[in-house]
């Protein structure tokens, strides 16, 4: 086929999708030169002309299959059939400002500072889900009131672009108190974010690589530096659904590496570059990285296990999810009867990650503890006359949220119930059946042997 004939069929595919040629090579053939190449009248050969065609969809040369028309791009497509993420962003965000479990949860991971046993050049910590960055904020403080004077290297995963902005808000405070710090975040998925390197060739190859080094000398003049990534982020920084799993996935491999330019002498050993990274983390933050109604074995394969191979020497993975047995799913049973989303319990999927790592687990120690130690207590924030006197629709409201929240109940489930109203009286009953409102979640360590 003639170089016209091949250009005219992709043309026609790149204004379709709204694609640049770029990417197009980069996706079809693992090369964003191809259609340059092939303008020049540069030949190519018969296997990348079937590669071509099977990202065109129309089978081999001579094929009778019509093109099928490219998905819409991302950002026209239906956000809430986008991001499993975004459906519940209302409800997070509430919950998040109306419940104490982040601050809980630093609390417990900040227990783990005094059993982990750093080595040079730096303390090096991962956070397997940044959520808003209420968390790794908290534990960074703590960090620097234990370590004041050793370098930090921090690593964060989260495909939400939502969450990501949360999150740089709460870093120039961090820089400033701890200026020897290197603060990576990633939206790889779990067995590739320790690392940095996407397992797929053609993901590697598309992967992109920022490294911002922030001058000046005050919160102010990194945040300015830091705002001014957004739009980077904004274009890049995006994820869809996988049809295979179900689950977002992000579309390219971003790295964004932030260190202040003034320390880059000190850090410079451990600024990350690409082929270049290591994981050999003292701490892993892995806190609710799975659906509560996820498979034991989901949760072991894909997440767990990868974590915990990513630990040193001496290092700790925290694992922290919902347990339930408590007033919030008093809350849900009253109105679904039997409901019981906390199926897996924390016994149970370290038995899994056990039996998954096989032989590469022999070195690690799995730390279920006893429930006094495990299991821990978080509230919903209210005034003391909000629950003891007459129960206001917002306090109600922010109660059934956070409870229906915690237990991951599915939007169509809650349409049904929402349009009755009977929720808010089931909601209240609670309330001052327990004067507050509080839930459970519990905790496990695995944590690698000292050399």
């Amino acid at each position: 086929m003639k170089n016209d004939a091949l250009l005219a069929q992709i043309s026609d595919y790149c204004r379709e999708a709204v694609m640049a040629e770029s990417t197009f090579g980069r996706r079809a053939v693992n090369d964003g030169k191809l259609v340059s190449r092939l303008r020049e009248g540069k030949r190519i050969t018969t296997d990348t002309l079937d590669r071509i065609h099977a990202f065109l969809g129309d089978g081999l040369p001579g094929g009778s299959a019509p093109t099928p028309r490219p998905a819409p791009p991302i950002e026209r497509r239906d956000p809430r059939g986008n991001f499993r993420f975004f459906e519940n962003r209302q409800k997070y965000l509430l919950f998040v400002h109306t419940c104490s479990e982040k601050r809980v949860i630093a609390d417990r991971v900040a227990l783990e500072l005094g059993s982990i046993h750093p080595r040079p050049p730096a303390l090096r910590l991962f956070d397997a889900g940044l959520g808003d960055g209420t968390v790794l904020a908290r534990v960074m403080r703590a960090m620097h009131g234990r370590f004041p004077h050793m370098p930090f290297y921090i690593a964060g995963k989260e495909i939400s672009f939502e969450d990501v902005r949360l999150v740089l808000d709460k870093v120039p405070d961090r820089l400033f108190e701890h200026p020897s710090s290197i603060v990576v975040l990633t939206n790889m998925n779990y067995a590739e974010a320790p690392w940095l390197t996407p397992k797929s060739p053609a993901a590697a190859a598309s992967m992109i690589w920022r490294d911002v080094p922030l001058r000046g000398n005050s919160a102010g003049d990194f945040e300015t530096q830091i705002a001014a990534q957004i739009p980077f982020l904004e274009e890049n920084w995006r994820a869809s659904v996988s049809p295979r799993s179900g689950m977002p996935v992000y579309e390219r491999p971003v790295v964004l590496v932030l260190y202040r330019e003034d320390h880059r002498f000190l850090l410079d050993s451990m600024i990350p570059r690409p082929g270049r990274s290591e994981a050999n983390f003292d701490l892993v933050i892995a806190s609710q990285p799975y659906r509560a109604r996820s498979s034991v074995n989901f949760r072991a394969k894909r997440i767990i296990a990868p974590l915990a191979q990513a630990l040193r020497a001496g290092g700790r993975l925290i694992g922290i999810h919902s347990h339930g047995q408590d007033p919030g799913m008093e809350i849900v049973q009253s109105v679904w009867p039997g409901e019981n989303p906390f199926a897996v319990s924390r016994h149970e999927l370290l038995r899994a990650v056990k039996y998954e790592l096989g032989s590469a687990g022999r070195d690690l120690n799995f730390n279920a503890y006893a429930d006094s130690r495990s299991i821990f207590r978080y509230d919903m924030e209210a005034l003391p006359n909000e629950v003891t006197g007459p129960i206001g629709t917002s306090t109600a409201f922010a109660a059934w949220n956070a409870a229906v929240y915690v237990a991951q109940v599915e939007d169509d489930r809650l349409t049904e119930v929402t349009q009755s109203g009977r929720y808010l009286d089931a909601t209240r009953e609670v309330l001052r059946k327990h004067n507050g409102l509080w839930f459970y979640d519990e905790s496990y360590v695995i944590s690698r042997r000292r050399d």
